[in-house]
């Protein structure tokens, strides 16, 4: 089973599922803008990344550059401001096991199957 933290408004996000859905892969969509991960629930998918919690982060959105550009902000720090506002999530991110991936470009899911 495929776990896609999904966005159906976002153009990419839906292009990932459809790949998915084409590869007869059984998928778990969870819709983080209504359901917001928790803090350890997106540590965790952070870690499955292996990247920074800064690299998870819309930096062009208008929430972030309000609200925490150019302020130093501990890790813990930017993953809540990601739970707070989940919109700033990079999307899609697609996990199977204990590999994960964030699909820009979309075809990048495929590579956790």
């Amino acid at each position: 089973m495929t776990t896609l933290y999904h966005n159906p408004r976002c153009s990419k996000s839906r292009q990932a599922l459809h790949l998915l859905e084409e590869e007869g892969e059984t998928i778990e969509i969870i819709r983080y803008l209504e359901n917001p991960p928790t803090h350890l629930e997106l540590k965790q998918v952070i870690e499955l990344l292996g990247i920074k919690p800064i690299e998870l982060v819309r930096t062009q959105e208008t929430e972030w550059k309000e609200n925490y550009k150019g302020k130093e902000l501990t890790d813990n720090q930017i993953i809540d401001a990601m739970i707070e506002n989940p919109k700033l999530i990079e999307r899609p991110i697609a996990i199977k096991g204990t590999h994960a991936v964030i699909g820009r470009p979309t075809e990048k899911v495929l590579e956790i199957l």
